[in-house]
């Protein structure tokens, strides 16, 4: 993958550096949020199987796409959506986070997790989903920070556009969790191109569409 090598040694967790590097609340949520395994909707809670967690990950390059959201369903119920982000990290999973817009809750992200994402092509990347990553203001913390839940799943993404170019048309996303609950996203750019951060360097891999 191409980027520059962070200068200073990373000593915290990589959701707690982010957080300090890049300050649009917005994303800053997002990264927060993509830490490691529970989850409450609003103030229901859901009940979760977590699969095992991924230690020491760190996200090396971070895509934040503009538009918006003609559908997004979390454990079935329908809500609006802040952005979508697409973020990789040095052991190989992805993530397609998404900032939920939701008035009760500003911490509430949702992100459909996989790894071995392939491109068919120059303008189609695929993800299979293995987990959902869930995000609300009751989760416990970590550093002062909401860790989110990982619930097993199945599913797949789809990210289609001229990625070299920065441009993405849309991103689908279907998943299903260990309990049946669904969970649904469909992602429309308005056509603004794609805002990549390469966050270190590391080795090259096909799960980024952007390389």
């Amino acid at each position: 993958m191409v980027g520059g090598r962070n200068s200073h040694p990373s000593v915290a967790p990589w959701h707690v550096s982010l957080t300090m590097r890049l300050r649009r609340p917005v994303l800053a949520t997002i990264l927060v949020c993509l830490a490691s395994p529970c989850f409450a909707e609003s103030s229901t809670a859901i009940p979760v199987k977590n699969p095992p967690a991924q230690q020491n990950s760190l996200v090396d390059m971070l895509a934040l796409m503009s538009g918006h959201c003609k559908t997004l369903k979390v454990a079935g119920r329908p809500f609006a959506c802040k952005t979508v982000a697409f973020a990789h990290d040095d052991k190989g999973r992805v993530n397609f986070a998404v900032a939920v817009d939701d008035p009760s809750d500003e911490n509430h992200v949702v992100s459909f997790s996989g790894e071995n994402g392939k491109r068919a092509d120059d303008n189609s990347y695929e993800l299979p989903i293995d987990r959902m990553l869930l995000n609300s203001k009751n989760r416990p913390k970590v550093d002062g920070l909401p860790v989110p839940a990982a619930q097993t799943s199945t599913g797949s993404c789809r990210q289609t556009g001229n990625f070299a170019a920065r441009k993405v048309n849309d991103v689908t996303c279907s998943a299903i969790d260990s309990e049946g609950r669904t969970y649904e996203l469909l992602f429309v750019s308005d056509g603004t191109p794609v805002s990549v951060r390469r966050i270190r360097q590391s080795s090259p891999s096909v799960q980024d569409p952007f390389r």
